[in-house]
């Protein structure tokens, strides 16, 4: 491993605070663990504190180190050992991660670095004359099956090409990186084959298989062995089927207004589940904010979301745009919407 030193002097800002909403969600994080062992919190807490200020200064360090009642040495020794930390400036609007390693390197990650180098700078974690955009080549980041792929803040952007890289890189530039759906950037759902299924793709039954005879003792004199008799058939699986438009959990749909809100700032909706939405009847953030749980399970089924309503927690982040946008947002979640 490379050694790993904080950002000079001349860059380090005097001081650190956690904003109010971090500040309690620390209170709490630490407050999870025995008396005693509040020094587990400093993994979260320094993560917390690259979230807030975009990377980990020398004043964050010392601050959580005096939260958790550490010596500087220790936490330090923390945020410069796990990559996972930055601890020099990177790009604010965009930290891209491009993964080297030779799943990726075999399906094309040089010419992605290439492209890192072309339109960011030549160097790894140095930003551009703007500060916007910084890269870095990073080890496994666990999408093999989907490479080559980077990662920009906590998004996943897999099965990349040279030229879908620049389009990431240049929204991102513009201040419009939730424009783009994160995962897969070709015609493939998560991790399945890409293209159409090749296998399973038709009724026909299993071949049947006779349970074997058993063999008779030595002693016994030989005998016919009776038939087997037939395997059961298994059951042909469905696929499971959308619940019906017309099903009473289905949330009440409204006219289109003349705005929208724009549903991308809910993080965990993209360009193509915002217009699925429309397409419900689903354009202000009131109406997810008040979906009820047969609702949300209605939605998850029809859209084929299975879990990630709940997990994303789209209800709380609709709740604070609805009823204060941005600055409400920011105050319930410590960050901006994507």
């Amino acid at each position: 491993m490379s050694v790993r030193r904080l950002a000079d002097d001349n860059v380090q800002p005097q001081s650190f605070a956690f904003n109010e909403a971090n500040k309690a969600w620390a209170a709490q994080t630490i407050n999870k663990y025995p008396a005693g062992r509040q020094q587990s919190a400093v993994i979260p807490l320094l993560m917390r504190a690259q979230e807030q200020d975009g990377w980990v200064t020398r004043a964050a360090i010392e601050t959580i180190a005096d939260m958790l009642e550490m010596p500087y040495i220790r936490v330090l020794e923390v945020a410069t050992f796990y990559t996972q930390f930055q601890i020099k400036p990177v790009g604010t609007r965009a930290h891209v991660q491009v993964c080297g390693t030779t799943p990726c390197m075999l399906r094309g990650s040089e010419d992605l670095i290439a492209v890192c180098k072309k339109k960011i700078h030549h160097d790894p974690l140095h930003t551009n004359e703007s500060g916007t955009l910084s890269w870095e080549e990073v080890e496994c980041q666990g999408a093999c099956v989907n490479a080559p792929m980077v990662v920009i803040f906590k998004d996943t952007y897999e099965d990349l090409t040279p030229t879908q890289l620049e389009y990431i890189i240049d929204r991102f530039e513009a201040g419009k990186g939730g424009d783009v759906t994160p995962g897969p950037q070709i015609d493939r759902v998560y991790s399945a084959p890409a293209g159409a299924p090749v296998t399973l793709t038709t009724d026909t039954p299993a071949p049947k298989f006779a349970a074997r005879a058993e063999v008779p003792a030595a002693a016994a004199p030989a005998a016919t062995p009776a038939p087997a008799a037939p395997v059961a058939e298994a059951p042909a699986a469905k696929a499971e089927a959308k619940p019906s438009l017309d099903d009473p959990n289905r949330p009440a749909a409204v006219e289109k207004p003349a705005t929208l809100d724009d549903l991308k700032m809910i993080s965990g909706v993209g360009p193509v589940m915002e217009a699925k939405l429309h397409d419900l009847g689903i354009y202000t953030f009131a109406q997810i904010a008040k979906w009820t749980e047969k609702e949300i399970a209605w939605v998850d089924g029809y859209l084929a979301f299975r879990g990630r309503i709940l997990r994303d927690d789209w209800i709380k982040q609709a709740d604070a745009l609805a009823r204060g946008g941005e600055e409400e947002y920011v105050r319930v979640f410590g960050k901006k919407p994507r």
